[in-house]
């Protein structure tokens, strides 16, 4: 039987004094094998104590992102065919690690919250749903597909450096979204919050995040979309 070998950042604070990377040999059961399945292979068959998020095992959750190879993915959708090895599996970067594969995500969700995801409306609320058309809906394609898995957050240079005060491509994306929304009447509201040198202005266009998102989504162009938004009540 075929095997792959994996190198996995480890790092259990409770008895680790720094973190290490320790290698594994893992057989390819089946066909399409996805990281997942190799790292579920290492915890149930050969270390117990291996520590990593996971839950629907199909791209939708989010939990499982990390870095995979120096680009960070999730691990459940990204095949074993293809990568180079070993395959070096690492932490989100710039994400205090918890244990092993498992980072802090409070300060990133911290963030999310900042930009109020949820529909604020001055009108009465209806019997029923509150309408669009379809052209209305469309419009927010591109960002109600996001997950709040981290890879594009995590992936971006500026967030590194400035993620104390830069909210960072996901909740950007997320602010689009609802600046977008037809249904909402807090838009005033919602970019006099985001019109900030920093919270907003801090995106430098590397684009890391756009590479990075498993969904395929343009966090770059919501953030260019919210700047131009900004510019057109100024005008």
């Amino acid at each position: 039987m075929n095997t792959i070998t994996l190198n996995i950042y480890r790092y259990n604070p409770e008895q680790d004094d720094r973190p290490y990377m320790q290698s594994f040999e893992v057989p390819i059961e089946k066909q399409g094998m996805k990281l997942l399945d190799a790292l579920n292979y290492i915890k149930w068959n050969l270390d117990g104590s291996l520590t990593y998020r996971r839950s629907c095992g199909e791209g939708v959750c989010g939990s499982d992102g990390m870095n995979i190879n120096g680009v960070n993915g999730l691990g459940c959708i990204t095949p074993i065919e293809g990568l180079k090895q070993p395959i070096v599996v690492r932490p989100l970067p710039s994400m205090q690690v918890v244990r092993d594969l498992v980072v802090d995500t409070t300060h990133f969700f911290d963030q999310y919250k900042q930009v109020k995801p949820w529909l604020q409306s001055n009108t009465p609320r209806p019997e029923h749903e509150r309408l669009q058309t379809p052209a209305e809906r469309t419009e927010l394609d591109g960002s109600y597909e996001c997950i709040l898995c981290g890879c594009c957050t995590t992936s971006c240079p500026s967030w590194w450096w400035n993620g104390d005060r830069f909210l960072g491509p996901a909740a950007l994306l997320q602010a689009n979204r609802w600046l977008k929304d037809s249904r909402d009447d807090a838009a005033g509201e919602r970019l006099d919050a985001l019109e900030d040198s920093f919270k907003l202005y801090r995106c430098h266009q590397i684009m890391n995040c756009m590479e990075a998102c498993p969904k395929e989504l343009n966090p770059t162009k919501a953030i260019n979309d919210i700047k131009r938004s900004l510019a057109k009540r100024k005008i």
